[in-house]
């Protein structure tokens, strides 16, 4: 299937519609409302009005659906890439690993590649080396050993928190926080829906937050527990993402985007900012380390995009908004120069930065029946001649993967040309 490129930037807002939710009920404390709210309408907009285009350089875009991945029986929570593999893995509790040809259009097949399975769904997938971490609804994290014979199911080898840090927590009461009205436990570990994990830049630590306001910081050595920042929010922290520098960002249900550091000689994270932007819970986060750009999405249906404020802080503030999705914002990504948005709306859209920090939807890409619910993208390396029905000259290829809820993997090819002038 191949896609009209959209080459001009989308600035219509339509209006909410007033079906139901279409996400699953256990979803319901990230999303609190799929259908579109009100956008931010005092941010302004970093996409120029059509009229604004003239003698600016846009690139000739085409785009392609190369596969739809459908092994999965239900949707589709969270993807992540790993050479040549694409992991996935479903709420219902099964993780697949896959070994798309990018040159080759055909389907490829699917079985036998259910490499995993475990007692909760799968929420978030990071990898270091030979390791893959999973997030799960259960409240727990797992780690797999990877297995150069793909057709072999993963062994399990951790169960975060581990027995050994259970045990030696138990006997001591200042280990125990109030995690309900008349409950305790032991802060190692976490109580309600784990929902992204995420690495330092030297892979020594894990990182994970949970809808129950929390995040916790793990030694990827020995999977010890080492720290655990409690009611870092008001609501389910929905989103989280590390910079190169070492600060930590998290999104959160209370509309929030949080900022903290660990000072030089400090045992814990401490909060340096709260950002304020957004007028409904925050669902995704993304980071263009190289232009120190954070992008976040929420179901307000925009994506603000913040800059760094000053240079010794983790500081950022608001640039503008992208609009053009019509419902809430549910995952990003960013690949090189290149945004990506995924949608309840059932689309993916590419943005770019231009000139003066101006922003272009390139694309959007249709084809899945339900929301987007994961991304993850990458530079194309393979050789673009003739791939599908268009022959590619210079330029630059990516591939992105996109998971929704209507239980389908799709691996998108995205080419960006020689930039055209519009006038």
């Amino acid at each position: 299937m191949e896609l009209l490129p959209c080459l001009f930037p989308c600035t219509t807002e339509k209006q909410p519609q007033t079906h139901p939710n279409d996400l699953i009920s256990s979803e319901s404390s990230t999303f609190s409302s799929l259908d579109s709210q009100q956008s931010l309408l005092s941010v302004p907009s970093l996409t120029p009005q059509s009229s604004q285009l003239h003698h600016h350089q846009i690139p000739i875009v085409h785009h392609q659906c190369l596969a739809t991945l459908s092994g999965h029986s239900s949707s589709v929570s969270s993807l992540t890439l790993a050479g040549k593999l694409l992991y996935s893995g479903s709420s219902n509790n099964e993780l697949r690993a896959w070994r798309p040809d990018p040159s080759n259009s055909v389907h490829p097949d699917s079985t036998d590649k259910i490499i995993a399975t475990s007692n909760g769904a799968f929420k978030s997938l990071v990898i270091i080396g030979d390791k893959l971490f999973s997030a799960h609804q259960d409240c727990k994290i797992r780690v797999w050993k990877i297995n150069k014979n793909s057709h072999q199911k993963y062994n399990c080898i951790a169960t975060l928190p581990t027995m050994n840090d259970r045990f030696f927590r138990f006997f001591s009461g200042k280990n125990y926080v109030q995690v309900r009205r008349h409950k305790k436990c032991t802060w190692v570990h976490h109580v309600d829906t784990i929902t992204a994990l995420a690495i330092s830049r030297d892979g020594s630590l894990l990182f994970s937050a949970s809808w129950d306001r929390t995040f916790k910081v793990w030694r990827t050595t020995d999977f010890k527990c080492l720290e655990s920042v409690s009611k870092a929010h008001d609501d389910a922290i929905n989103a989280m993402i590390l910079s190169n520098d070492g600060f930590v960002y998290t999104g959160s249900a209370d509309k929030k985007i949080k900022v903290w550091n660990k000072h030089e000689g400090k045992k814990k994270h401490s909060l340096v900012a709260t950002m304020e932007g957004h007028k409904s819970a925050v669902n995704a986060l993304a980071l263009d380390t190289e232009l120190c750009v954070l992008y976040s999405g929420a179901c307000d249906r925009s994506i603000l995009v913040w800059e760094k404020a000053d240079t010794g802080s983790g500081h950022m503030v608001v640039a503008g908004a992208l609009r053009g999705h019509s419902k809430a914002i549910l995952c990003l990504a960013v690949v090189s120069d290149l945004v990506c948005s995924g949608s309840a709306d059932n689309t993916v859209r590419i943005w770019r930065r231009g000139e003066e920090k101006n922003y272009y939807c390139l694309a959007v890409l249709e084809g899945h029946t339900r929301p987007v619910k994961c991304l993850t993208a990458a530079v194309d390396h393979t050789n673009n001649e003739g791939r599908g029905s268009v022959f590619y000259s210079a330029g630059t290829s990516y591939l992105v993967y996109s998971g929704s809820l209507d239980c389908d993997v799709r691996i998108w090819h995205v080419f960006l040309g020689s930039n055209s002038s519009v006038s």
